[in-house]
């Protein structure tokens, strides 16, 4: 990979590179309608899970010192989680907002160095670890959640996501 300042992160750049694709893969065809159905469920439904995977790619940008909000933020903000009584956005601007970030917060990681992946991020109040943990840990999350997305499609009878 060109210009990367710390090889600790070769692995999960790769994986941050799949799971752009993914994202926009998993999101494919869906209606607007069957976003918000939870299928008489307490789950996550597709609006909120795809806005708060959003929401994670922005936050993450912000820590690394790119100054953007997603469209939607006030909904996601400070980790919120599901509001039953509020109608998300549409999935188009989820992806809009997707395609914004993607590429500010690649160019950020990539200019990270080892030094920096070490230093301590707060996390709450006692809540510390060092960056490159949080890092692993958003690219576990965002894993986790396109794969949600794709047990939705599913269950919603949408085809299977495409990988390619």
């Amino acid at each position: 990979m060109e210009n990367l300042k710390s090889s600790k992160l070769y692995a999960i750049i790769s994986l941050y590179d799949m799971q752009t694709t993914y994202f926009r893969n998993v999101l494919d065809g869906i209606s607007d309608d069957d976003t918000h159905n939870r299928l008489n469920t307490k789950a996550n439904h597709i609006a909120w899970l795809a806005g708060s995977l959003v929401e994670q790619r922005y936050e993450l940008a912000r820590i690394l010192g790119v100054d953007q909000q997603q469209t939607s933020s006030e909904l996601f903000k400070n980790n919120k989680g599901i509001q039953d009584d509020v109608k998300y956005p549409s999935l188009d601007v989820f992806r809009k907002d997707w395609e914004a970030i993607s590429p500010l917060l690649k160019e950020a990681l990539i200019n990270l160095t080892d030094e920096e992946l070490g230093k301590a991020i707060q996390m709450g109040p006692d809540m510390t670890f060092p960056l490159y943990d949080l890092i692993t840990f958003i690219s576990y999350r965002e894993a986790n959640v396109i794969g949600q997305i794709a047990l939705w499609r599913r269950l919603l009878n949408y085809p299977a996501m495409k990988y390619m």
